[in-house]
């Protein structure tokens, strides 16, 4: 059995793009995070592995994992993009305190763009749903 790791490389390779180590835990980086982290964020963490790597080439590796399907950029208002390997048809809840992001999946939206087809005439691509609010953790403090 193949991991998701090795299903995306080879989806890179087949699509002519050149792995570099660096991409490569960019790419892994984002397959084992749940954290939907920001460019930033995969910049601090990986940057004592490849000291030599700059920010703008993880956006740059970001956008060549965006453009072959197997990321994708949310953007939040003026805050910075966040980046998702999970493709799967989820959703999202964010806290409005410490900016923490958690996926959850609700069956009854499954349908959601069926039928939002159906009633607009619309042949729908793709939907986006978040809902805001405070962590647990958060609450917990503002408690205390």
């Amino acid at each position: 059995m193949t991991s998701r790791l090795e299903q995306a490389l080879e989806h890179l390779k087949s699509n002519g793009v050149r792995m570099t180590p660096q991409r490569n835990a960019i790419l892994s980086y984002l397959l084992n995070t749940m954290s939907h982290p920001t460019a930033d964020e995969i910049y601090k963490a990986l940057s004592p592995r490849f000291p030599n790597m700059s920010v703008a080439t993880v956006y740059n590796n970001l956008k060549v994992f965006i453009e072959a399907g197997l990321v994708r950029e949310m953007t939040y208002g003026d805050q910075s993009s966040r980046f998702d390997a999970d493709l799967s048809d989820h959703y999202h809840a964010l806290c409005e305190e410490c900016g923490k992001l958690v996926d959850f999946a609700y069956k009854p939206l499954d349908d959601l763009e069926k039928t939002a087809g159906e009633l607009t005439g619309f042949k729908v691509k793709s939907h986006r749903l978040e809902v805001y609010g405070t962590c647990s953790d958060c609450a917990s403090k503002a408690k205390a």
